[in-house]
């Protein structure tokens, strides 16, 4: 039997023996706090602690941790420094991890379901909604354990170690080739506020630069010289540093089954071949190639209601980069189009419709061919629908 002392308001001591009766009494007559101070804590067990579902709202350097256990119930709030991440989850029993998919998403995704766990990625703009009060780490990271585990929550495919250096040596590319078309713009500029107009082109630029400095009679003072050999000299250090990063890009290209067979289709290169291998990954995660165009933004954005439908310009969702490559692409497949196979699909549709239409379309079509190729593993055929439809006649 084990005995409490509480002072009473008039200073007096009373005690209580704290056993089955007592403590039933104890319940009866004190407030609630008081009551949770004098019993002992019941100590929850295994099962009644056991998480199934956490969501990480990652950081630079404090996570937030929001862990569930089977029936919803919130079994864990915490927050973790960088350093304690990996040895929290290696201890903890596996279960389903939601994260959003930002800076070091992958790394993380990498490093737990090395751990046994189960991660999800999820794009931001679908968890926000999941948010039930004003945005906050704590909020956050419930929001994102609640929309891991709905049952139509759409997943980000995880990237390896491989696929994410070969799309930084895409991104620090486009990063150059940006830089050197400012470089080229601002040398223009300076030029035309000196009555020297270069027509659009960095070729123009290389070819017309050599000219204009050794031309004595275009009134440009000395300092404006030397200013335009040292921004030229750096325009053709970033169109070297270009070169070698698609040298690069080639390199992995030849190396990658996945992408050379993605090279075959029309409009469809290098560059473009083995960004989409590295970003899409395991192409099965989208459930038809129509579902991969919309990821892309191919597709028409929606405004409808009522049973009326309407169809707007395209979502411009997805990848950016992937969706600048295929329509670039598109346009070399157009001016061919243009000159030969004047009965063909393209060419009647450059007839009726915008050629950006147009654009748009055989992108499309080449984002569900890049689907069809990756999931059943075949080779691209020009004539597959005319073959198809002879052999059903």
């Amino acid at each position: 039997m084990t005995a409490r002392t509480l002072n009473s308001s008039g200073g007096g001591g009373c005690q209580y023996a704290v056993n089955g009766m007592d403590a039933h009494f104890l319940k009866r007559h004190l407030s609630a706090k008081l009551v949770a101070a004098l019993l002992p804590l019941k100590q929850k067990g295994a099962s009644e602690m056991k998480i199934t579902t956490i969501g990480v709202d990652l950081a630079k350097e404090v996570f937030q941790i929001h862990g569930v256990d089977a029936h919803g119930k919130t079994v864990l709030r915490k927050q973790l420094r960088r350093a304690e991440m990996a040895k929290f989850f290696a201890n903890l029993e596996p279960c389903l991890i939601g994260m959003e998919a930002c800076g070091s998403a992958h790394y993380w995704a990498r490093k737990l379901d090395g751990y046994g766990h189960t991660t999800k990625l999820m794009a931001p703009q679908f968890v926000k909604p999941y948010v039930k009060t004003n945005k906050n780490d704590m909020a956050d990271a419930e929001a994102i354990c609640e929309a891991v585990s709905r049952p139509n929550m759409r997943f980000v495919p995880i990237k390896n170690v491989e696929q994410q250096a070969i799309l930084s040596v895409h991104r620090a590319r486009q990063g150059f080739v940006k830089a050197r078309t400012a470089q080229a713009n601002q040398i223009r500029g300076l030029l035309y506020e000196f009555g020297i107009v270069i027509p659009q082109g960095i070729r123009s630029i290389k070819n017309r630069i050599p000219d204009i400095l050794e031309d004595a009679e275009n009134s440009l003072p000395g300092t404006m010289r030397h200013l335009i050999d040292r921004l030229t000299d750096h325009l053709k250090e970033l169109d070297r540093q270009v070169e070698d990063l698609e040298l690069q890009i080639k390199l992995w290209h030849r190396e990658s089954e996945a992408s050379r067979k993605l090279e075959t289709i029309p409009g469809v290169g290098p560059l473009t071949a083995s960004a989409i291998v590295a970003t899409i990954g395991d192409a099965k995660e989208f459930k038809s190639g129509r579902q991969l165009a919309a990821w892309m933004g191919l597709v028409p954005r929606q405004h409808s209601s009522g049973g009326k439908q309407t169809l707007l310009g395209i979502s411009k969702r997805g990848d950016t980069y992937l969706r600048t490559l295929l329509i670039h692409g598109a346009r070399s497949v157009i001016r061919r189009a243009e000159s030969a196979d004047p009965d063909g699909w393209l060419r009647k549709l450059i007839a009726r419709r915008n050629k950006n239409v147009a654009l748009v379309a055989v992108a499309n079509k080449n984002a569900r061919i890049l689907w069809a190729l990756l999931t059943k593993d075949t080779e691209f055929r020009p004539d597959y629908t005319t073959s198809s439809v002879a052999s059903m006649a």
